[in-house]
């Protein structure tokens, strides 16, 4: 009789997007990258931060290219699948973006896990590619001591309509498509102590794609956009807020949350990456007095495949956030402003 396979959660040492690089040690390192300049095509690179690289190829078209991979976030393979690939391809909505084709990146401890849990991780990431409309054309796969599985993901945007971080504007509201909470959720699930709704509310967030990034490129008064995943809406915010070279306002009480999230949060229930998160970009966030802690986690807290983050101009906010909702983020919300100012970020 074989032994029942392990938690896949158990053979990770992190999860989802909590498993990034500290920002602050991935600006370490990234400052031996060379300088792209001389490639006069590429449109968007490593200068700024951004979801992915934007290739011109021609007057009408620019191709979007970027990779996501991690460690499992839950234990169903199938469900790991999906939101490691709904991760992804957000990447390509958020420069506003429509996909086009993936590759698989695959590394699995062959000896541990049986190769229909592997082939079930597959799976989900073929059924969310099916959903988006693009085919998985290939990949790489390792031996690896933990399960990882993401994607390459490719996308087509008019060139005249990459939307990136780089554009927010005084006046912009921004708006957040999806709830926070999915790194605190995660959290209690590993420890045990998620219910089966916050559980069911985790998924149905973290597999639904970003689709409506391709239609925001399109609409007048979107200046920004970037999808908020492992630094936290105050981080992804303070990126857009650096690349912009403008202040953003947030406001705390705004987002919606996920089901069970202030419970959680309020009793001690948050991820490592959290305050790795506040300890690195911490110096260009200012807090209100009295602000409390697990209101700063929740802000820090890394969001696997979680919602974008656009900056509108006032006058075309409620068109878009319309458009929004009816692509069915039902609780996105307006949750700051841009203002003129130094590179940073404000709780207000």
């Amino acid at each position: 009789m074989s032994l029942p396979e392990p938690r896949l959660t158990s053979l990770a040492h992190g999860g989802g997007c909590g498993c990034k690089i500290a920002p602050g040690v991935l600006a370490e390192m990234l400052k031996s990258m060379p300088v792209a300049a001389p490639f006069a095509d590429l449109m968007v690179g490593t200068e700024s931060s951004d979801d992915a690289a934007v290739w011109r190829l021609n007057d009408h078209q620019a191709l979007v290219a970027t990779t996501d991979f991690f460690m499992p976030v839950v234990d169903d393979p199938f469900d790991f699948g999906r939101i490691a690939a709904t991760n992804a391809l957000s990447d390509v909505y958020a420069m506003g973006g429509t996909p086009i084709f993936a590759l698989a990146l695959v590394g699995m401890p062959v000896n541990v896990l049986s190769v229909e849990t592997i082939g079930k991780v597959l799976q989900g990431g073929a059924a969310v590619c099916a959903a988006a409309g693009v085919p998985i054309a290939g990949g790489h796969s390792i031996d690896s001591v933990e399960p990882i599985y993401g994607l390459v993901a490719l996308g087509l945007v008019h060139p005249d309509r990459v939307l990136t971080n780089r554009g927010a504007r005084p006046g912009d509201y921004l708006i957040l498509t999806k709830p926070l909470g999915v790194g605190v959720l995660s959290a209690a699930y590993k420890q045990g102590r998620l219910e089966a709704e916050g559980y069911a509310a985790m998924i149905a967030s973290t597999t639904r794609l970003n689709t409506v990034g391709a239609r925001l490129a399109g609409m007048d008064g979107v200046h920004a956009m970037t999808d908020v995943t492992g630094f936290g809406l105050m981080g992804h915010a303070l990126e857009m807020a650096r690349g912009s070279g403008a202040s953003i306002d947030l406001w705390p009480d705004a987002p919606a949350l996920l089901p069970g999230v202030v419970d959680l949060i309020r009793a001690g229930v948050r991820t490592g990456a959290s305050m790795r998160n506040w300890a690195a970009y911490g110096a260009d966030v200012e807090l209100p007095e009295g602000y409390e802690d697990w209101r700063r986690d929740l802000m820090t807290d890394p969001q696997t495949s979680g919602g974008l983050l656009i900056a509108v101009g006032a006058d075309d906010f409620e068109a878009v956030i319309e458009c929004v909702r009816a692509d069915g983020f039902d609780q996105a919300a307006v949750v700051g402003q841009v203002a003129a100012g130094p590179a940073r970020v404000r709780i207000l």
